[in-house]
């Protein structure tokens, strides 16, 4: 089974270009199950809903409580922003559980495929630390809730706003340091990368991220449970899509991760 997770980077940038650069990359991957970021949806049309027409998907999509400030940004206060989770299976089961703070932050779980499925969006500041750390606190409790939905381990998508080394990323795993749900270890599915392949999801290289004359990190994260007995739900591989233009046009400011986990034919 194939997952991914992807931050969409909303209605900014050529966005009516990028959006099919987008398409693009989903339909090279082939992923089984998507989670996406920054999702934008008007009166008219749901990106999500879009994309999965196009790629012959189911779609679930859930936008933000709180999308004032990226409004305020593009000047047009009728635009949502939210997440997604897109299938090739139906979509068997869902709930959204609101995380601490006061940005609408939020985790979107989807039972789907047999597999307990989140994406989420940390919130931003590069101090705010302490402020994702109350958050994964929260979407661990929710991962607790929900992981006995199946036999399958859960599949925790999203964007983090965080590096791998920092407190939440660590109490999250809860591999580093102690979990943020005692018993609860979820793997950061790049620590099965091959070494030496390219790892930012927000790279320099990328001329969005240039811009901001920032350094290159990785903030975009899959992380699985710990595998079963059988192997189920191990991560047989994990890379980088997305990470160039498409025709000219760079689909995103951030890179996707894309991982293989082992799953019965």
């Amino acid at each position: 089974m194939r997952v991914l997770s992807w931050n969409l980077w909303w209605r900014f940038g050529p966005w009516q270009q990028r959006r099919h650069a987008i398409l693009a990359v989903l339909r090279d991957v082939r992923a089984d199950v998507i989670g996406l970021q920054e999702v934008w949806a008007d009166r008219d049309e749901n990106l999500a809903e879009w994309l999965a027409d196009e790629l012959g998907l189911e779609w679930t999509f859930e936008p933000s409580p709180a999308p004032e400030y990226w409004q305020r940004r593009i000047g047009d206060p009728t635009v949502a922003i939210g997440n997604a989770v897109l299938s090739r299976g139906p979509i068997d089961d869902r709930e959204v559980r609101t995380l601490p703070g006061e940005d609408g932050r939020f985790a979107l779980f989807t039972l789907t495929q047999g597999v307990p499925f989140f994406t989420t969006h940390l919130t931003a500041p590069v101090d705010a630390s302490a402020a994702r750390c109350l958050q994964v606190k929260a979407l661990a409790e929710f991962v607790a809730a929900k992981r006995v939905a199946s036999e399958f381990p859960p599949v925790v998508t999203g964007d983090f706003n965080a590096m791998p080394d920092s407190d939440e990323v660590r109490l999250f795993s809860g591999a580093r340091t102690a979990p943020a749900v005692p018993g609860q270890v979820l793997v950061d599915a790049w620590e099965y990368a091959e070494p030496g392949q390219p790892w930012a999801t927000w790279d320099a290289a990328n001329p969005y991220v240039a811009e901001t004359f920032t350094p290159s990190a990785r903030v975009d994260y899959i992380h699985v449970g710990l595998p079963r007995s059988d192997g189920l739900g191990h991560v047989t591989a994990v890379r980088r899509a997305g990470a160039e233009p498409v025709g000219g046009v760079w689909p995103s400011d951030h890179a996707v991760v894309l991982a293989d986990l082992h799953s019965p034919a």
